[in-house]
């Protein structure tokens, strides 16, 4: 009976911050490039055995023996697979896009749990953030910050920053009432009730946004390499293009190990470690 198209008006609204804002998106770009680089070259500067060893070692102390060995055993087979310098710097792009969203998101959801108006109007902004197809995500990313790493980071970004927001909203609704009444009556200010009381309480739930986080990063991969992101997703859609089965293959078995590794050590975080 009618027509009613926005994409125009939000066209409109992109170009209008491209032409008002492109000083400040080159900014946020360099700044993000040169994070995601150094990471990449911190953990390609010290030889692939010695990094392995670290990591199970880590993976040792925070989840136990069974995650340690699959984390030497993984890294050890991606080694095999000529697929070491590729998963450096998948890992390094997670890295940086994870804290990224864990540092804006974890504040986000303490002030939504502290205030009703500020969770009403987070929450229809999640839904968005979370229901919007991930390529739609890559469009203005390219727009602003051209080809090539940093609007992947973008992009992953905000595709994996609402479970930080939502789990932190919710371990600190989901704090007992008569505990936060009991500080109060203490003499708590509202101060020492979030970070003495509250925090604590809710760090299991906060630290299972954590590793959903993580893992929606994680899962942008393949996504970003469509926009030069590179790493492991640049090797899986090289096997989908060219249908190289054998690579596409490898470095799918690649993603899966990287992202096991991440998940059990995030998730020992908030539980008991692995026997």
């Amino acid at each position: 009976m009618f027509t009613l198209h926005i994409g125009p008006a939000f066209e409109a609204l992109i170009d209008w911050l491209t032409d008002n804002f492109s000083g400040v998106f080159d900014l946020i770009r360099k700044v993000l490039m040169s994070g995601i680089t150094g990471l990449e070259d911190i953990l390609l500067f010290l030889p692939s055995l010695i990094l392995i060893v670290i990591f199970a070692l880590v993976a040792w102390k925070i989840a136990g023996r069974g995650v340690a060995a699959f984390t030497l055993l993984g890294f050890l087979l991606i080694v095999g697979m000529e697929l070491w310098p590729q998963t450096m710097k998948t890992l390094a792009l997670v890295m940086a896009s994870a804290l990224i969203a864990l540092v804006i998101g974890i504040p986000l959801g303490i002030w939504a749990a502290r205030n009703d108006m500020v969770e009403k109007f987070v929450r229809p902004v999640l839904d968005f953030m979370q229901t919007m197809p991930a390529f739609v995500y890559l469009i203005p990313a390219v727009l602003f910050f051209k080809l090539g790493k940093v609007p992947g980071a973008v992009a992953t970004v905000i595709f994996s920053m609402p479970p930080a927001v939502r789990l932190t909203n919710l371990g600190i609704r989901q704090v007992p009432e008569d505990v936060v009444e009991a500080a109060k009556s203490f003499g708590s200010t509202p101060r020492q009730l979030l970070y003495k009381v509250q925090l604590p309480i809710a760090t299991p739930t906060i630290l299972a946004g954590v590793n959903q986080t993580i893992m929606l990063a994680l899962s942008m991969v393949v996504i970003s390499a469509m926009i030069g992101a590179g790493g492991l997703g640049s090797e899986v859609l090289k096997g989908i293009t060219q249908l190289k089965i054998g690579l596409g293959f490898e470095s799918g078995i690649a993603v899966v190990i990287l992202a096991m590794i991440l998940d059990r050590i995030t998730q020992a975080l908030g539980g008991t470690k692995s026997k």
